[in-house]
């Protein structure tokens, strides 16, 4: 079997002047700055293949947010955006809320913390897991028969999704400080695959870090 990797893009800056947690909610949209760093990531991807890296494949969470970001890539490849229901941002109970700590400690939220490890308030981190790694292995195959050994394809999802597979990826427990995700926006966290399909690696880039500083980062869940 011919190695692969699948890149796992975390969408741009949202327009979100009211911090809201998003979650799925629709019409979520890339901020001006969101817009800069697709595009800066759309010419990173472009670089690359230049250089003689066979991207073939690009698929994409259904939110607004992950289209947006998306698009550039898909114009620079000249690739479609396939969707792809499965790397959706996770389920919360604490969606449409305002990203507060004054809101999360309400005591009409307290039975919601009761099993953090699962974690309770939301889609447990096992389910996220599995299922953005279900779509990951589709993806490194559609990539192999596109273009072979060594080919490779961008997957645009969310910080949470992402950073549980990351975890499952690498063995380690998927409970973790939300604070602590190395997950910036437009990150990437790649899965490289060996040739027996397995993930060899997990490498983890920004190559829009110039963009960073001054960013909002509400998470989404």
């Amino acid at each position: 079997m011919p190695q692969a990797t699948v890149h796992l893009l975390r969408h741009g800056e949202v327009f979100n002047p009211d911090a809201v947690l998003y979650g799925r909610l629709p019409e979520f949209h890339l901020s001006d700055r969101g817009r800069q760093m697709a595009q800066m990531l759309a010419d990173h991807f472009a670089a690359r293949a230049a250089q003689g890296a066979n991207i073939v494949y690009l698929a994409s969470s259904p939110l607004t947010r992950a289209q947006e970001t998306a698009l550039p890539t898909s114009q620079a490849l000249n690739l479609s955006i396939h969707t792809e229901p499965r790397i959706i941002e996770a389920e919360n109970h604490f969606q449409g809320l305002h990203a507060t700590i004054s809101e999360f400690i309400k005591p009409k939220h307290w039975f919601e913390y009761r099993n953090p490890l699962r974690p309770s308030w939301g889609e447990p981190y096992k389910e996220q897991a599995a299922r953005v790694r279900a779509a990951v292995d589709d993806a490194r195959l559609k990539a192999i028969e596109l273009g072979g050994d060594g080919a490779e394809a961008i997957l645009v999802s969310h910080q949470l999704p992402i950073y549980a597979t990351r975890l499952a990826a690498e063995g380690r427990p998927l409970w973790h400080d939300p604070r602590k995700r190395q997950c910036t926006l437009t990150s990437l966290t790649s899965l490289v695959f060996d040739d027996g399909g397995k993930v060899a690696r997990v490498d983890y880039t920004e190559p829009a870090a110039v963009l960073l500083p001054g960013a909002a980062s509400t998470p989404g869940a």
